[in-house]
């Protein structure tokens, strides 16, 4: 009898650890991503660094932002090695886990593992939008790729950490591109010289109307302006919808 129950005792005890070990569900993801270094994908630097480099001993970011510290006042300016780094780390197919080089505690802290100061805060949300808009910016058809060729980073548009909703002021774009002016003269039509989308008889409108990072740009024009031709760089629509259909009549 006792020897019974003693047996009967384990078998309970084993099932009900199976199912508490079946009802914790899937393990926490980011786990593994925490562990990982450089050197669990780069034997060594050598190869990948340029000559004149000084030798790398450590094994993570860590090594790097001594020299190449983040810069928390986020200039509009492109940044080679930021950019480089996380273009190189985010190509469709070769994505790295943002903790590999990131520390996040959701809701509190986002920065760089070795930096002093955190760069912000990033929801759970935000994260995942985040994720979203560099995969974007490293591989898209869109102007925040374009912008990546150049090794511009979110800080070159943002001076925060992005959020949903999130857009950027004209003084940010008017440092690399130049001021208003310049723009205009650039732009200038030869046969229609008024039809400037740099000197718009609105007057001053923001960039982002017609140059979207994340998606197609546009021309704001063509809203009112059935019938012109306007071509935009990184955009779908170039063509008003008059002039489209007089283009399919003939």
């Amino acid at each position: 009898m006792t020897r019974a129950f003693f047996i009967a005792a384990i078998v309970f005890m084993f099932i009900l650890s199976f199912h508490c070990a079946a009802d914790a569900g899937p393990a926490k993801t980011g786990a593994v991503s925490k562990q990982q270094t450089c050197v669990s994908c780069h034997s060594e630097f050598s190869s990948i660094l340029p000559t004149t480099h000084p030798r790398v001993a450590g094994k993570d970011i860590k090594t790097c932002t001594p020299c190449h510290v983040p810069d928390p006042q986020n200039k509009a300016k492109p940044r080679p090695y930021s950019a480089k780094l996380h273009l190189s780390h985010m190509q469709p197919g070769n994505e790295l886990d943002c903790l590999a080089c990131h520390t996040w505690k959701p809701g509190k802290a986002f920065g760089v593992k070795g930096a002093k100061k955190p760069s912000g805060v990033l929801s759970r949300e935000n994260m995942d939008q985040t994720k979203k808009i560099f995969a974007s910016w490293a591989a898209s058809k869109y102007l925040d790729a374009h912008h990546g060729k150049k090794n511009v980073t979110c800080s070159g548009c943002h001076e925060k950490l992005p959020e949903p909703g999130d857009s950027v002021e004209n003084d940010r774009c008017l440092i690399c591109h130049g001021d208003m002016e310049k723009l205009a003269r650039k732009t200038e039509p030869k046969n229609f010289p008024d039809r400037n989308p740099h000197k718009s008889h609105l007057g001053t409108i923001n960039c982002t109307v017609c140059h979207k990072a994340h998606e197609a740009s546009k021309t704001y024009c063509l809203e009112c302006h059935k019938n012109f031709e306007m071509k935009i760089p990184f955009g779908g629509n170039s063509t008003g919808t008059k002039a489209a259909a007089g283009k399919k009549a003939q």
